[in-house]
């Protein structure tokens, strides 16, 4: 998971610059779990007062320092250096996979490599162009 701010609907409201956790592989995004509970209280708030927007650091101050130093990369690297290290990173878990033979979990690190694989393709060639 990538870390960074995004922009979430909740219902008709949208919520800009949400500490959010990106998957780049199968593209799922979910808020940070360290303000899952703030987002949920302003985002009912929000609606309940018919606001189509407001900005989440006006009414929530975290350190985004402090939210994303868990995460392994950050939206702000650059693109190709992300997917190589998210590469590394999956070729250690399928190691690991192996190691206790779990079948399952290999085949979705396998999976998770030709997207990776795929992308690393993709942002060497726009490189070069």
């Amino acid at each position: 998971m990538i870390g960074t701010k995004g922009t979430l609907k909740h219902f008709r409201t949208h919520i800009h610059n949400v500490p959010i956790l990106f998957c780049p592989v199968c593209q799922s995004v979910e808020v940070h779990h360290m303000i899952e509970n703030e987002y949920e209280i302003l985002a009912e708030f929000a609606h309940g007062d018919g606001a189509s927007e407001i900005d989440f650091q006006d009414y929530v101050e975290k350190d985004t320092n402090l939210l994303f130093e868990n995460c392994v990369n950050n939206e702000n690297e650059d693109p190709l250096e992300v997917v190589i290290s998210q590469i590394d990173m999956a070729l250690d878990l399928l190691v690991i996979a192996k190691q206790i033979d779990d079948t399952q979990w290999s085949n979705d690190l396998k999976k998770r490599l030709g997207v990776l694989s795929a992308r690393r393709t993709k942002l060497r060639q726009r490189q070069t162009s």
